[in-house]
């Protein structure tokens, strides 16, 4: 059983702010919105305000702004 099983370990709602979030619903936990994974609270440090996404690192953050606005790629080449 990995650390987010169990009675008590459920995901968290958030709302994200600029440079911060709020907790709206109590959880351990939120999902990455480009993998699906876990990601504690206390280790979350990338998401979206724009849309409202937690994001596990770096490159997912990248990887879901790509994803969302296609002049990104271009530039990226």
């Amino acid at each position: 059983m990995n650390r987010f099983e169990g009675p008590g370990a459920r995901e968290a709602r958030i709302r994200y702010l600029d440079g911060d979030f709020q907790v709206i619903s109590p959880g351990a936990f939120v999902r990455c919105a480009v993998t699906a994974e876990s990601i504690p609270l206390d280790e979350l440090r990338y998401w979206s305000v724009a849309r409202q996404e937690a994001y596990l690192d770096a490159e997912a953050s990248l990887k879901a702004e790509m994803q969302h606005d296609p002049e990104l790629r271009k530039r990226s080449k």
